[in-house]
């Protein structure tokens, strides 16, 4: 028996030997970091193979993990934020909505700010260029009348404007509404007035009118042939008790419209004679005061003095102020750009519209006075150089002579030279 239970014991040791032997060999193999990882959930670790500690939101690392472990710092309320959990990233500064752009959540420590996803109707987020930084809201261009919108103001796109085709008009100036189509004819019981324009609708008038209808002399076709007659006391007479009264027909006003037209008419005559009888009357106050100067320069003078003499020459005073320099002077008037034909100023705009060496329009606006956001405006529509020019020429002293002043600065003689050539007149056969 103690044979057979010293031998038990001896297997057993055997056994623990083995297994203790084959535990140490894997705990060799197995590599320390391995382990260290398996409990490591973010996997961010130091160089020593520690577990680096995670900011927590509203927090920031200010020393990353790396060569030592992470070191968190609290953001600042509406200046920093960190809305993420890391050993990392440190808290970043709180963003801000660009202008006409609501803020819907100011920001806070977990949390950047939220703005707007849009512009306010009106605006749209242009694309980064010089003129405007990306991320502000700049007014949409408003079509004019005439023009209608092939592409409606949007909070990501502007306007496009089109001039309205035949058979279409637009009377409103939008950045949303497009041309609408014309009234292709009027009814049967209408006549037309005026056509359709890019600017206006077919214009109808009722056939039925009173004023258009009845002609000088033509009987009324409802007026009854036969009315009852009254005595001063109010009694029907008696050759008419028998018939049935009808009361008249309400009087027909159509004919009291030509005195009012005539009346009308004869004021705007009596106007017109008014003004030009003052004209008459301050042009000759102005050419007698001018004699009697011109007379009283002569008379001083030793020349006067012989025109005055016996020798018998007579003094024309007429013919002194009508060369005198003052009265001449005083008739030059300055022409206005306005004043030139359509023609004319197409030329001018298309010589601005297509430059040599990019001196366009923007140069000769810079010239007359104009800001760069006004320009910038202008450049926005389709014929900027005819924008400019008729909001300058509508400007006091718009003349000639200052617009030819402004293209020769900018070097541009061959607009002076087309501005101020005469322009070909066409008959009209």
């Amino acid at each position: 028996m103690r044979i057979r239970r010293n031998g038990c014991t001896g297997m057993e040791a055997r056994q623990v030997r083995f297994l203790l032997a084959s535990l140490l060999m894997l705990l060799r193999v197995l590599d320390p970091k391995v382990l260290a990882h398996q409990g490591c959930e973010h996997g961010h670790f130091t160089s020593s193979g520690e577990c680096c500690e995670v900011c927590p939101l509203g927090y920031g690392a200010t020393v990353p993990c790396g060569s030592t472990n992470t070191k968190c710092e609290p953001c600042q309320e509406s200046v920093t934020f960190s809305s993420t959990n890391s050993a990392t990233e440190p808290c970043w500064s709180c963003s801000t909505c660009p202008s006409h752009v609501a803020v819907l959540e100011t920001c806070t420590a977990a949390r950047d700010t939220v703005c707007a996803t849009s512009c306010p109707r009106g605006h749209y987020l242009p694309p980064g260029n010089r003129s405007h930084p990306s991320g502000q809201c700049v007014p949409c261009q408003v079509c004019p009348e005439g023009y209608g919108a092939t592409r409606p103001c949007s909070p990501s796109a502007n306007t496009v404007c089109q001039k309205c085709p035949e058979g279409y008009y637009s009377e409103v100036k939008s950045s949303f509404e497009s041309c609408l189509p014309c009234q292709q004819e009027c009814g049967q019981n209408e006549v037309m007035i005026q056509a359709c324009t890019p600017l206006s609708d077919t214009l109808c008038m009722d056939k039925e009118l009173q004023i258009l209808k009845r002609t000088e002399g033509e009987p009324r076709k409802d007026f009854p042939k036969r009315t009852p007659h009254f005595d001063l006391e109010g009694s029907v007479s008696p050759n008419t008790s028998t018939l049935e009264f009808v009361p008249p027909l309400a009087e027909d006003n159509s004919k009291n419209i030509i005195p009012v037209y005539c009346s009308i008419l004869a004021a705007v005559v009596v106007g017109l004679l008014a003004y030009v009888a003052f004209k008459c009357w301050t042009t000759c106050k102005q050419k007698h005061q001018l004699a009697k100067a011109r007379a009283g320069e002569m008379v001083t003078s030793p020349e006067g003095e012989k025109l005055h003499s016996d020798s018998g020459v007579f003094l024309d005073t007429h013919s002194l102020q009508e060369h005198h320099p003052l009265n001449k002077a005083h008739k030059i008037e300055p022409r206005l750009y306005t004043n030139l034909p359509p023609q004319k100023q197409e030329e001018v705009e298309q010589l601005l519209e297509a430059p040599p060496h990019g001196k366009d329009w923007r140069c000769l606006a810079y010239h007359l006075g104009y800001e760069e956001e006004t320009i910038d405006t202008f450049g926005r529509g389709e014929a900027p150089a005819h924008t400019l020019l008729s909001d300058w020429s509508s400007k006091e002293g718009a003349t000639l002579e200052a617009l030819s002043t402004a293209l020769g600065a900018i070097e541009r003689p061959d607009v002076v030279e087309n501005l101020n050539a005469p322009t070909e007149v066409s008959s009209v056969v």
